[in-house]
């Protein structure tokens, strides 16, 4: 099958933890890999921000990657790509009328509008997968909401004219039904984990306290990064590792690391909250093996590919029970859910972990068997390509795979 993935601001080349650069990413290319082992052929579109960047890029992993040139060649925040989603969708508009794909996976809101713009000229088949909702973003930031004023009114659109809608986790479901999706459109495909790269053996990274708390994601509000500093002022004898953000050498030059650093000073766990900046995927593994668990703490959260790579290493997982970590975090399994913003229950919850290294290890063993079992991204593609035959019927689809 010939694919075309549009992932207009998520370029599954770009380096992870800083602006706009995190699950999305890791998804698209992942997800891309996957298919691309399984024999079909895929394209992935997104926008070009730099005049450096080729045209086009062949990965190692097979897939291509095509930088659309759509409004200016420079990195621009997603919130600000909606003016140029026209001249997204007429360059697709333009390649697939020369050579059509099979069909169409959107990824994003704004990567749907310009999917649709071309779909609708070619007949291309549309599968979408929003990631996140404006609907429920609008709901947890309120007037600190800066998607564009019409981004609510168009996912409606675009959710009720995709051939398919895939929903990360089951909570989405919900949201897109009261959006006017009809469920009998929908697949839950989740995201998935590199088992191949997060193991529960191998290197772990070095801590200087008795107990070490990890916790992983861009440096944004929606995290809830201050809920777990406000935790550890109830855990002594315990260090919290904060990956995300940009390189360390420009955290200082971060907004969010700088309230935090002063949110961690004003309750005196200043010297126990570290600060690596952006790790690479090849040292994450080593990081999170190095926890006596992975907190992830956010407001809100559509899936969440940390608490995954977090149980494949066999690390417990104390997470908010907010989207889909409902799905992946089993309470009282494989980690511990808690009301989000509640840093009390956080340090109770965590408190009951530290003083119980056999639970925690019981708890990462189950972590393992279920990210093993479920979500490997090899399982994840072969739930997409079933959502995709869907749309394109299966016999021609393996046949085109051949």
């Amino acid at each position: 099958m010939k694919i075309a993935m549009v992932s207009e601001h998520a370029n599954p080349l770009a380096a992870l933890g800083e602006a706009d650069a995190g699950g999305q990413n890791v998804h698209v290319a992942e997800l891309s890999a996957a298919l691309t082992r399984a024999g079909h052929d895929v394209t992935v579109y997104t926008r070009r921000e730099s005049r450096d960047e080729p045209p086009e890029v062949r990965t190692e992993q097979g897939f291509r990657v095509v930088h659309v040139p759509a409004g200016p060649a420079r990195k621009e925040p997603k919130d600000h790509l909606l003016p140029y989603m026209g001249e997204f969708g007429g360059f697709l508009r333009d390649r697939w009328t020369a050579e059509r794909p099979d069909l169409a996976h959107a990824h994003f809101w704004m990567s749907g509008l310009a999917t649709a713009l071309a779909a609708g000229a070619t007949g291309t088949p549309v599968a979408q997968t929003f990631h996140a909702l404006g609907v429920v973003k609008k709901r947890y930031q309120g007037d600190k909401d800066t998607s564009p004023a019409d981004r609510i009114r168009l996912e409606r659109i675009i959710g009720r004219q995709a051939g398919r809608v895939l929903a990360t986790c089951s909570d989405e479901v919900f949201e897109l039904s009261r959006l006017g999706v009809p469920r009998s459109r929908i697949s839950i495909v989740p995201c998935g984990v590199d088992l191949g790269r997060f193991t529960a053996d191998g290197p772990v990274a070095h801590r200087r306290a008795p107990h070490r708390l990890v916790a992983v994601g861009r440096l944004v509000p929606r995290k809830g990064f201050d809920t777990a500093i406000t935790a550890l002022a109830e855990l002594p004898g315990t260090e919290l590792v904060i990956a995300g953000g940009p390189e360390r050498g420009r955290l200082s030059q971060d907004p969010e690391a700088r309230r935090l650093r002063e949110l961690a000073d004003r309750l005196g766990v200043g010297g126990r909250v570290r600060w690596p900046g952006q790790v690479s995927r090849a040292d994450m593994p080593a990081l999170l093996r190095s926890a006596d668990a992975v907190v992830c703490t956010p407001w809100y959260e559509p899936f969440g590919i940390v608490p995954l790579e977090a149980m494949a290493c066999g690390v417990p997982v104390v997470a908010t029970a907010v989207g889909g970590l409902t799905d992946t975090v089993v309470d009282g399994v494989t980690g511990l859910l808690v009301r989000p913003r509640e840093p009390r229950e956080l340090a109770s919850r965590v408190r009951r972990l530290l003083d119980n290294p056999a639970l925690g290890q019981t708890f990462g063993a189950a972590g393992h068997d279920r990210a093993s079992a479920r979500y490997s991204w090899d399982r994840v593609a072969a739930d997409t390509l079933r959502a995709y035959h869907k749309l394109v019927p299966e016999p021609a689809a393996t046949a085109e795979a051949r």
